[in-house]
């Protein structure tokens, strides 16, 4: 396993002082578990950033909104362990539940206008407790870097607002979203999906490629969108939002503007998964 497993607070300061107080570069990979290539992605960019790379695997139950299932959601202590040994990861942060909310916790996080949308509407609540969680890691962490994949693309909007809003002394890092060859961004959840459903789920990234360059050679968000939405729905899917957004606030678009990053964000279900996913427009 890792060199070093911590699951208690003071442990986790005392191994992290050691290495700040000899100048070491610290960067923080947060997870959920499940690891899959997608995650060591971001180890291997964390340990290309920093000195000493920390890795925190908890499963937040305050992102869970309640018709959610939180038991659901894919553990793996052991495999995970070994997939952190191999990629490198120095530090293992394993917290419960009740010691990254102590009884009576009465403190959130909440990021206004680019948590509103998309998921913030359809999941209430979700980028509250993510936000809150992101915002306690860094803070018992004290890294000085922090990894998150381009994947969530909200979270990471929210997150780096965040950020910047409370001045917190931390550069978040993106790194593009790993795909398989078919263009499924991965997920712990896609192993949910059954032989047959895991056949088709690459065309969601086939529908966001072909809006993305749609918009680029200047259609309009429903020219580029609407053929997409209806070859999903025809394939099975069944989209939550399909959407373009001004990357950095998501705030919705409706065509491509000189100077404005674009982003193209959707999630859609696949029988009983959950597809997210998102594409630069070029």
């Amino acid at each position: 396993m890792p060199e070093l497993i911590h699951r208690d607070i003071l442990g986790l300061r005392d191994a992290l002082g050691a290495w700040r107080h000899r100048g070491a570069r610290i960067a923080l990979v947060p997870t959920m578990g499940a690891l899959h290539e997608g995650h060591l992605a971001l180890v291997a960019a964390a340990r290309a950033a920093a000195d000493i790379v920390v890795t925190s695997i908890f499963v937040n139950p305050t992102q869970f909104a309640p018709h959610e299932d939180l038991s659901r959601y894919p553990r793996d202590e052991d495999g995970d362990l070994a997939k952190l040994r191999a990629a490198g990861c120095h530090l293992v942060w394993l917290p419960k539940v009740e010691t990254m909310y102590s009884k009576g916790s009465a403190t959130f996080v909440e990021v206004s206008g680019v948590s509103e949308e998309f998921e913030g509407a359809i999941r209430p609540g979700h980028f509250r407790g993510v936000a809150t969680v992101c915002t306690k890691l860094f803070l018992q962490t004290g890294a000085d870097i922090a990894v998150f994949g381009e994947k969530d693309w909200q979270q990471l909007q929210v997150v780096r607002r965040a950020a910047r809003d409370l001045d917190m002394p931390i550069h978040i890092l993106p790194v593009p979203t790993v795909r398989d060859a078919d263009g499924l961004g991965l997920s712990s959840r896609n192993r949910f999906l059954t032989v047959e459903e895991r056949a088709r789920a690459g065309l969601l990234y086939a529908a966001l490629s072909r809006a993305a360059t749609a918009v680029a050679a200047g259609c309009n968000a429903a020219e580029a969108l609407a053929p997409e939405d209806a070859a999903l729905r025809s394939a099975g899917f069944a989209p939550e939002y399909l959407a373009l957004v001004e990357a950095e606030s998501m705030r919705p678009m409706d065509r491509a503007t000189s100077g404005v990053a674009l982003r193209i964000v959707a999630a859609a279900r696949l029988g009983t998964v959950r597809l997210l996913d998102n594409i630069t427009v070029a």
